[in-house]
């Protein structure tokens, strides 16, 4: 279910505005399963804002330290705590806590269509935010998050930086070759489905497949990393044709 949080937009831009009046509509809304009883609840934080080279977005790299996901960009998020009002405060709990940005500096504008990442167990709420007032962010926990980047929006919607990949595991889905890194799985599904629902998406080459351990190699250098788990690999139900079937994961606390 898709909720409008803040109906005041004022001050935000019209990038923004599309994703937050149209997220009923998002491709993702389509692309889910019905979670399990089980399901641990996780939210993930889409933060927006303005930066020195313009409009952008937040991202993490995990620490390359990690048992899954090792150096694999996300969102910042996790799953629920004791005690959290979900999925807004899982949100931006996880967010101050891996990156340091003050929930009070944050308009938390909407919640998106929640998805099930399968073999994980994880139904994840992406809970969309702007930065009225942004801040200088620090790594919170350096094992668990490597580096993180306010990424422009032009620099991921440049069709240069655009492309898809293949995991070892045979998934194949969208990519992004951004700030050092290569965002891939279920950041980039989500991120895929939001730049459409802003208006802001340019053609790209969708027939350009190329090996993530590759291009990972050819972006991050020599100390890029792909699992070969079946329980790790990426997100093709936010990724690809709604018939397609995979084992997605999405961040999780330690």
């Amino acid at each position: 279910m898709t909720e409008l949080l803040d109906p005041d937009l004022t001050g935000v831009p019209e990038h923004v505005r599309r994703l937050v009046t149209g997220a009923a509509d998002l491709p993702l809304r389509h692309r889910r399963a019905d979670a399990t009883d089980s399901a641990r609840r996780s939210a993930v934080l889409i933060l927006f804002g303005h930066g020195p080279a313009g409009p952008d977005v937040l991202l993490i790299e995990k620490s390359d330290r990690l048992r899954t996901h090792a150096g694999q960009p996300a969102f910042p998020g996790g799953g629920v705590d004791p005690g959290d009002d979900y999925p807004v405060g899982t949100a931006l709990r996880e967010a101050h806590e891996e990156v340091g940005v003050d929930p009070a500096d944050v308009r938390v504008l909407a919640t998106l269509p929640e998805l099930f990442l399968g073999p994980s167990d994880n139904l994840v709420v992406p809970v969309v935010g702007w930065w009225d007032d942004p801040r200088e962010t620090v790594t919170g926990d350096p094992f668990e998050v490597a580096q993180v980047a306010r990424v422009p929006l032009a620099a991921l919607v440049d069709p240069v930086n655009r492309f898809r990949v293949r995991h070892p595991s045979g998934y194949v889905g969208p990519a992004f070759a951004v700030a050092g890194m290569v965002v891939w799985g279920f950041t980039a599904g989500v991120l895929d489905a939001v730049l459409t629902a802003c208006g802001l998406e340019r053609p790209w080459d969708a027939t350009d497949v190329r090996p993530l351990a590759a291009e990972q190699e050819r972006v991050r250098g020599a100390h890029a990393q792909v699992t070969e788990e079946p329980a790790d690999r990426a997100a093709p139900t936010v990724a690809e044709a709604p018939g397609r079937t995979g084992a997605p994961r999405t961040v999780r606390r330690r």
